[in-house]
């Protein structure tokens, strides 16, 4: 499969102005978890960014539902893995500026992912807390080049600390005292700043604005 028949089956990687590298993307309205959030007031999914402005445009909402599709496709991770290696140089990858896991299977195509190209820093964000924890009874341990942050339901609520030190992983926020993401004083950009990579950075803290 060559990185142009591998970018065509995924549906494309994404490139979110704030990053500094490419992503991946799919509909916020497929979230599983996000669905249900998007229904309580205060919480951070009520407000998600990615449920309008550009995204709303046809083409965009064709492309992301194209990349959603692409999911089921049994050649999507092999696909990925050439893609991102092809076409990824900043050795970092964000998955998911746009929508969340869908099953343990996909977790687990996106950490095979990971382990296929440990010269990368993989980012993933998620709130589907069930199939993190399913994950990590199943297989332990994620890539050693893949920070999975567990990201917190409510804007004034906390993060989800204790399900991350149990599974040794890192969370993120919209009220925690942690690390300030200095984007919304940047332009919104991350510029130099690689936290959200970073696994020695427990809990990033996102300001809404």
């Amino acid at each position: 499969m060559t990185p142009v028949q591998a970018v065509n089956l995924i549906g494309g990687l994404s490139k979110p102005s704030k990053m500094p590298c490419k992503g991946y993307s799919i509909p916020a309205w497929r979230c599983i978890t996000g669905a249900k959030m998007r229904e309580v007031k205060g919480s951070i999914c009520a407000v998600c960014y990615a449920l309008k402005g550009n995204y709303l445009w046809s083409n965009v909402k064709n492309a992301l539902e194209k990349r959603f599709a692409s999911l089921s496709n049994p050649l999507w991770t092999k696909a990925m893995i050439i893609a991102i290696a092809h076409y990824e140089k900043s050795g970092y990858f964000r998955f998911h500026d746009s929508g969340d896991v869908q099953s343990v299977e996909h977790l687990e195509n996106l950490c095979e992912i990971a382990d296929s190209l440990p010269q990368i820093k993989f980012w993933l964000p998620t709130r589907e807390y069930a199939f993190v924890r399913s994950y990590f009874k199943k297989h332990g341990d994620f890539p050693p080049n893949l920070t999975v942050r567990l990201s917190g339901l409510m804007m004034d609520g906390k993060a989800p600390v204790s399900l991350a030190n149990q599974l040794g992983l890192v969370v993120s926020s919209a009220s925690e005292s942690g690390f300030d993401c200095p984007a919304s004083k940047q332009g919104h950009k991350c510029l130099d700043c690689r936290a959200c990579w970073d696994k020695s950075v427990f809990d990033v803290t996102y300001k809404k604005g």
